[in-house]
């Protein structure tokens, strides 16, 4: 009996001196003494060697030296679970984390100034689907089957389906508002179009487009010269300078591309402007008779233009980047560029 108070004696002073720096700790003291092979556990199974008439006396001792051990651990786990509570806590006066915000991409910041200038000519947005069928992209638009206008154009068919394409450019959607017969027409067709051709610096497979279309009586070239004019000035300065060339679209008669001076080389040279210092930046006509015809509108009462124009190439004119890849590469050294750009 004496021998088994001496040791729980010697343990409790043990578990006294006992200290828990973490939950770890806390959790390895509750093994030694508490678990199942632990030091409690073990001086219960000295009952069987005490003494009949001290059995009553040794239960008390032994109950109350469990109740200590439990106690202890108690006051190790709440210690420990007081620091990691305080560690934990939140100081709600401190400033935040700053959040890093991103930035639109230099097509949408381009589509949305070209957007805008056209705004205030009384233009409206119009969309449409992606995945054209053949008349929309080619019959209506004065382009019928076998036709060798269509070898202009290298175009993503569908091949479960030829007669559906990638659309290869937004005209497209003019001719799906000319047929809403919803007269006279002031629109822009902004979108992604598609184009099996090489990737360069200067072009690329898939692009984005803005075009134009305004029918109504007695519209003509002039409108449509004035309508640029403005345009141009307005995207670039009015120092800018601009030319006409006589050009073919099977959509439109008479039909012109429209140059403007390079301002990557200044006029003197470069990749982009093929060594001749003025830039392509839309094409544009009046809207060729047999297109009204398609459509239901009657070219003996009707007149009107249209263009078009890639986003990339002004973007790229505007921000004085010289490889049209970097807008789909997605690096974010490059777009970061763009954050507070306008």
């Amino acid at each position: 009996m004496q021998q088994l108070i001496s040791q729980i004696e010697e343990y409790k002073k043990e578990m006294a001196a006992a200290q828990a720096a973490d939950a770890k700790e806390a959790e390895a003291f509750r093994i030694k003494y508490l678990g199942t092979k632990g030091v409690v556990k073990a001086i219960m199974g000295e009952m069987r060697n005490v003494a009949a008439d001290q059995r009553k006396e040794a239960g008390q001792l032994l109950n109350e030296f469990k109740q200590y051990a439990e106690a202890r651990f108690e006051e190790l786990k709440a210690g420990v679970s007081g620091d990691a509570e305080q560690t934990a806590a939140i100081d709600l006066s401190l400033p935040g984390d700053p959040i890093p915000l991103g930035g639109r991409h230099p097509i949408t910041l381009m589509r949305n100034r070209i957007v805008s200038i056209f705004q205030r000519l009384g233009f409206a947005v119009a969309e449409g689907p992606e995945i054209e069928d053949d008349w929309h992209n080619f019959g209506a638009l004065n382009l019928p089957e076998h036709h060798p206008a269509r070898d202009m154009q290298d175009t993503f068919y569908i091949q479960q389906n030829p007669d559906w394409v990638l659309r290869t450019h937004t005209s497209s959607v003019q001719i799906r508002e000319m047929e809403k017969g919803k007269l006279p027409i002031r629109m822009l067709m902004p979108g992604r179009v598609y184009r099996n051709e090489t990737v360069s610096a200067r072009s690329h497979c898939f692009f984005h487009q803005v075009e134009g279309l305004y029918i109504d009586e007695n519209v003509s070239f002039a409108d449509l010269k004035q309508t640029l004019y403005f345009f141009v000035k307005e995207m670039y300065g009015k120092d800018v300078k601009v030319r006409f060339r006589p050009s073919y679209f099977p959509f439109t008669e008479p039909s012109a591309e429209m140059d403007v001076t390079c301002f990557i080389c200044g006029g003197s040279g470069c990749n982009i402007c093929k060594k001749t210092g003025w830039v392509e930046i839309l094409g544009c006509g009046m809207v060729h008779p047999n297109v009204l015809q398609n459509c239901n509108i009657d070219p003996n009462k009707y007149t009107g233009f249209a263009f078009g124009m890639g986003i990339e190439r002004p973007a790229l004119l505007k921000y004085g980047i010289n490889d049209i890849r970097l807008f789909s590469e997605n690096d974010l050294r490059f777009l970061k560029q763009f954050t507070h750009a306008v």
